[in-house]
């Protein structure tokens, strides 16, 4: 009887375990969409141009928050939501390796917006990255207006805090991530 017991509570222990990890997984993907929806507004409150970004794309992935320092080689990383059609679709996380002259750090956000499926689907499937090229749109009142589709994608960032001797999204790699992941 004893040993029926303790098999029944053990696994109770163990469902509650994993309904507990299940639910705060779910409760830190809702803080995430929440986090992301606070970015998406803020970058309008900053810039009104930039909703007809959000209204007309195809896509968008919205990074609350990128952690970035450097002295001579720098590095950064940060995770976001991706919309699609103005519903949460799925999770991406950023990476960035850089090398020359830079120093410092900082945190910033940045959104990316597809202009078409192409764009949408070739950074699902890793295909996308911001090379040396790229530029990123510094969000300020009126720079959406001027703003374009560079090759199905437009990049805008607003700095949250810190100094940096260098700020570019050139070298941004890009992973793409269901939900269950």
């Amino acid at each position: 009887m004893k040993t029926l017991i303790f098999k029944t509570a053990s696994l109770i222990m163990i469902c509650s375990f994993f309904y507990t990890a299940a639910l705060s997984q779910n409760n830190k993907e809702k803080g995430d969409i929440t986090k992301a929806k606070e970015t998406k507004q803020y970058f309008i409150n900053q810039d009104s141009d930039i909703g007809s970004f959000f209204s007309k794309s195809y896509g968008y992935v919205v990074f609350s928050a990128i952690g970035k320092g450097a002295v001579g080689i720098g590095g950064a990383h940060g995770n976001g939501i991706i919309f699609k059609g103005g519903s949460a679709y799925g999770k991406a996380s950023l990476t960035q390796a850089t090398i020359g002259f830079q120093l410092g750090g900082q945190s910033y956000m940045e959104i990316i917006f597809f202009q078409d499926q192409r764009a949408f689907d070739n950074f699902k499937k890793g295909k996308m990255k911001l090379g040396a090229h790229a530029s990123a749109v510094a969000l300020k009142q009126g720079a959406a207006a001027a703003a374009a589709y560079n090759d199905g994608v437009a990049v805008f960032v607003a700095i949250k805090g810190g100094l940096m001797a260098e700020a570019s999204v050139g070298g941004q790699k890009f992973k793409y991530k269901d939900w269950d992941n």
